[in-house]
């Protein structure tokens, strides 16, 4: 924003970022959630790269980019029906109250004309430059996250685990779009992004268990008493943890990757393992301030986890050392 000539350099920005509202191309990409999109499309190209190599055609050709476009366009598209179907209850809880609609700057009308166009261009493009089985895997996603994950939250805690299950998609995706087909690989791959998302998730609810409670939303972290909520989040989080170890040495098992690659996982999980037994603290005090910076630190970790994973996959893939 720019100063005026008669503006304090020191005053003037601060009191005008306090009273402007956000332009409407700022709201657009809040609506979009940039940065959930940018997981999904990291974990996609992943699993596009690893098929791509099995089909033996480039990692790099064209497809790949044109891929990422209409799988990003989905999920941005089903990012924004989440919050249009959610701008009641998002209004009423702190980290959410300021999204262009829970705020009122953008009408449930234009949401949905938003969402519903992202969604259905990007499908019909995801068609056109992969195949059909692509562009059915994500429009499933999107109706899956929007149609069945999001009005459970306001039902029952296990919506946790329903929503792992399109929260999981975009790696085979990236399988299908490369390889026409699904195959044990790329279920592999879905299978480590399903089995990361809980200590992941159960982190978040703890963090934000008390804005999950004022706004309806049923998750394990936000149920009472907080002594058994605490007790099955860690329960949840540990047992997660310790399958992410076999999960992950799927994919060598499978020929996905080599051995350096499950030396690799091995060591990764057990990081991520130990942080989520020590997030088993909040069971000490669970309304005490260590146990948000215990739930913070495996918030922390778990998202450098799974680029790091994959990141391993990638340089290991279909054994060979890419560094």
């Amino acid at each position: 924003m720019a100063l005026t000539a008669t503006s304090s350099p020191e005053q003037a920005p601060r009191a005008e970022a306090a009273t402007a509202s956000p332009s409407l191309l700022a709201d657009y990409a809040t609506l979009f959630k940039p940065r959930v999109s940018t997981m999904v499309v990291i974990t996609a190209a992943a699993g596009f790269y690893l098929g791509s190599l099995r089909s033996g055609i480039s990692p790099f050709h064209i497809s790949l980019v044109e891929a990422m476009i209409g799988i990003a366009a989905v999920t941005a598209g089903s990012s924004v029906l989440n919050q249009a179907l959610e701008h009641r209850s998002d209004a009423t809880m702190q980290r959410t109250a300021s999204r262009p609609m829970a705020a009122g700057r953008i009408s449930f009308p234009h949401g949905l004309l938003i969402g519903f166009t992202a969604i259905v261009l990007g499908t019909l493009y995801l068609v056109h430059v992969t195949n059909p089985i692509t562009g059915t895997l994500t429009l499933l996603t999107a109706a899956g996250y929007v149609g069945i994950y999001t009005p459970l939250k306001r039902i029952t805690t296990l919506n946790t685990f329903i929503g792992a299950f399109p929260g999981a998609l975009p790696p085979l995706i990236g399988w299908t779009a490369a390889r026409g087909l699904i195959e044990w690989p790329g279920v592999a791959l879905f299978a480590v992004l399903f089995v990361w998302q809980f200590p992941h998730f159960m982190a978040i609810g703890w963090l934000y268990r008390d804005d999950y409670r004022r706004g309806g939303i049923q998750v394990t972290a936000a149920q009472q008493p907080i002594e058994d909520a605490a007790r099955a989040t860690v329960l949840q989080s540990v047992f997660y943890a310790v399958l992410m170890i076999p999960v992950s040495l799927w994919t060598t098992w499978l020929g996905i990757t080599g051995k350096p690659y499950a030396v690799v996982a091995v060591l990764l999980g057990l990081v991520y393992l130990g942080f989520t037994l020590r997030f088993a603290g909040i069971l000490r005090a669970p309304l005490g301030p260590k146990s948000r910076t215990l739930a913070r630190d495996l918030l922390r970790v778990s998202v450098i986890y799974l680029p790091l994973l994959l990141a391993a996959m990638i340089l290991n893939a279909q054994g060979r050392l890419l560094f």
